[in-house]
């Protein structure tokens, strides 16, 4: 096996003037010299690129898990270190603060790369040592590195990846039972954590303290997150490795995410809807022999818990001493928590999901946030029925005709004010009429009074009655 040492030009010179000198004088002398071996190669037609052994690979730092080796035609991204066999460095991707990103086994690297790179794991270090032919060869490298020079790369691989790649999905916890999964179409709220393939962090929505919420599969985000968030459940945890070309491509954004980075999210789902959703109403208690149910107009006791759909408590009538009251269908709560009061039975219980077109909304409210999706515990414990709004007595059959003789109890031609209270108390008792339940009677019937006595002298006689009717005038919509 012939083989080649390289030396400084000064010592070729002087050992070939010394041999002339020896040559001539046909004196055999012994010269002392003082070498530095460079490189040392065997010639190249007695080893091919391919050949095993050609390259020098020696593991440096070894990661915990290996969960993919560079193959060739993968895209690497990897810091390195390049120096000469005696330790003169010629350059470093830690200098120039960038990733050398480039194809594995196609023609874009010495070949001594190529082959040094196969097998890497990410945030693997690696000593390379490559012998010239297969790395810069007679020609060298610029000023730096000189012809048939062996060099020797430090390197660490950051990411890889493949064009082909599509996102991996590891699920990590999904609740039981997941009664439903996300659809396109559906807004999502769920918290992530984002990092990149070696573990370096870079983004979290929980530092923000506070959910990212999106529609899912139509655009609003990577493909590959708009991809990964189908199919997922209220509670799932799960890991998703976007490669570039389903993330943020070839220029990444800014200072933040490099060109051709891979990405990693592990991902909490919160909540989701779709905007048609409906409320979803679910009895866990009805009593038995339920004839009388809540209904619009209706003033209710009940009381509740509200949460999210992750248990985080929100509020509860156990706050307060006194139970939730409300008149249903006026407004005074939020549309999805009145529709899932209506139509219970005194001592029912239920549950009752409410999404936040029907709630709080896009805002939010007072501790509620934007777009969540609330869980209602309800319990539905007195129930006085209600009258229209506007209105602050109804007949609940036909009001007596006439109705000035029946009014006048006592038949002398006039109604005082406490005749008048004795008559519309006893048409309540009789199950004939019916009193605003959100206000106090007496006061009621007080302005009931008041307006029909028309000359206010304390009496309604039946000429200011007649005077009403004929007048079309019913204060304040009470039906007289």
């Amino acid at each position: 096996m012939r083989c080649y040492v390289r030396l400084h030009r000064r010592q070729r010179r002087i050992l070939k003037d010394a041999v002339h000198t020896v040559h001539i004088a046909h004196i055999a002398l012994i010269l002392p010299f003082h070498s530095v071996l460079l490189s040392l190669q065997q010639h190249e037609d007695q080893m091919t690129s391919s050949s095993p052994g050609s390259v020098e690979t020696r593991m440096l730092e070894r990661p915990r898990m290996c969960r993919r080796a560079v193959q060739a035609s993968d895209f690497v991204r990897y810091h390195y270190n390049g120096s000469l066999l005696n330790g003169t460095h010629f350059h470093s991707s830690h200098r120039d603060r960038s990733t050398y990103d480039t194809y594995v086994g196609q023609g874009d690297l010495i070949r001594g790369l190529d082959q040094g790179l196969l097998g890497m794991c990410i945030g693997e270090k690696r000593s390379i040592t490559i012998p010239p032919f297969l790395a810069y060869g007679d020609k060298g490298h610029g000023s730096k590195v000189p012809a048939f020079a062996t060099v020797v790369y430090e390197v660490l691989m950051v990411d890889v990846f493949n064009v082909k790649d599509d996102i991996k999905v590891e699920v990590q916890e999904i609740p039981q039972p997941c009664k439903r999964k996300t659809q396109v179409g559906d807004y999502v709220r769920y918290h992530y954590n984002a990092t990149f393939q070696d573990g370096t962090h870079f983004d979290s929505s929980y530092q923000r303290n506070g959910t990212y919420n999106t529609y899912v599969g139509m655009g609003y985000v990577i493909t590959g997150m708009d991809k990964a968030l189908q199919g997922v459940c209220v509670g799932e945890r799960r890991r998703v490795t976007v490669p570039p070309h389903m993330a943020y491509g070839e220029n990444g954004t800014g200072d933040l995410i490099p060109g051709s980075a891979v990405l990693v999210f592990d991902l909490l789902i919160i909540d989701f809807h779709n905007p048609k959703d409906l409320v979803d109403i679910k009895v866990t208690h009805k009593p038995l022999g339920c004839s009388v149910t809540s209904a619009a107009n209706d003033l209710i006791l009940y009381h509740y818990n509200c949460s999210l759909l992750d248990g985080t408590r929100l509020y509860s009538s156990d706050d307060s001493t006194q139970p939730s009251q409300t008149t249903l269908g006026q407004g005074k709560v939020i549309t999805g928590l009145d529709k899932g009061l209506q139509g219970m039975c005194v001592g029912e219980r239920r549950e009752v999901i409410v999404p936040p077109h029907l709630g709080h909304g896009e805002s939010g409210g007072s501790g509620v946030p934007g777009s969540a999706v609330l869980r209602f515990e309800l319990e539905l414990l007195d129930l006085h029925k209600g009258i229209p709004e506007g209105y602050l007595f109804v007949w609940l059959e036909d009001s007596p005709q006439p109705l000035f003789p029946a009014m006048d109890l006592n038949h002398d031609q006039e109604v005082p004010l406490q005749e008048f209270i004795a008559f519309i108390k006893l048409q309540v008792a009789e199950g004939k009429g019916r009193l605003h339940p959100g206000m106090d009677s007496n006061i009621i019937i007080r302005d009931m009074f008041a307006k029909q006595d028309h000359n206010a002298d304390g009496r309604i006689t039946a000429d200011e009655l007649k005077l009403q009717t004929d007048e079309g005038e019913v204060p304040a919509r009470d039906e007289l």
